[in-house]
């Protein structure tokens, strides 16, 4: 692909990842967040930070669906670090306007709200992996140990998922579409994997000829 088409679709991809903070921006401004506007924004930062963690997850299972599709890892890291922007933010909202900066009270939350709780532990689990996106991170971690830490990405989008069902009242099903697609990527994984196995090997091929 050429290096102008990679430039361009950088810019979409910036352009897209940024949307969601440029309108919250805008109706903040205009004050028409709704009646609610502190759910408002807790609701679009939680929401864009798991549809931009699935985004990311489902980058390795189309490059081996489609090889054609390789030119995608070059925005998965990107992807990666969106989300833990957006996730900070939805962090933060809880800290500033919901907490009021009363560590008692943030605590409390903790101890208390199951939802709180694990949606704490997903931002705590997606910290490493945002500090360690660097170019030097993967040379000082070597490969292999950098990828083992990065699996932990599919423990912090489950986590969020399970912030989002504990969140919502019993009965709503707005999350179901999230947990499904972020179920079969899940899915995928070890099932591209062991397709992976079972391919034949070019010197297999080779005898068989």
């Amino acid at each position: 692909m050429k290096r102008s088409t990679i430039v361009l679709i950088k810019v979409i991809v910036w352009a897209a990842c940024l949307g969601p903070l440029a309108w919250l921006v805008a109706h903040a401004v205009s004050n028409t967040l709704g009646p609610d506007p502190t759910e408002t924004i807790t609701f679009t930062t939680g929401l864009v930070t798991l549809r931009l963690l699935t985004i990311s997850l489902a980058i390795s299972p189309l490059r081996r669906l489609f090889p054609k599709l390789a030119w995608l890892i070059r925005f998965r890291r990107l992807l990666g670090l969106f989300a833990f922007f957006y996730a900070t933010l939805h962090l933060a909202t809880w800290i500033a306007l919901y907490a009021g900066f009363d560590l008692h009270a943030m605590e409390a939350d903790v101890v208390k709200r199951r939802y709180i709780t694990v949606g704490m532990l997903a931002w705590l689990l997606l910290l490493p992996l945002a500090a360690t996106s660097t170019n030097w991170a993967i040379r000082k971690l070597g490969g292999a140990r950098w990828n083992r830490l990065h699996k932990l990405v599919y423990v912090a989008a489950v986590c969020g998922v399970i912030h989002y069902w504990w969140q919502v009242k019993p009965g709503v099903l707005t999350p179901m579409t999230i947990t499904m697609i972020l179920g079969g990527l899940l899915l995928a994984r070890p099932v591209l994997a062991l397709a992976q196995r079972r391919k034949p090997t070019p010197a297999a091929k080779a005898a068989r000829v």
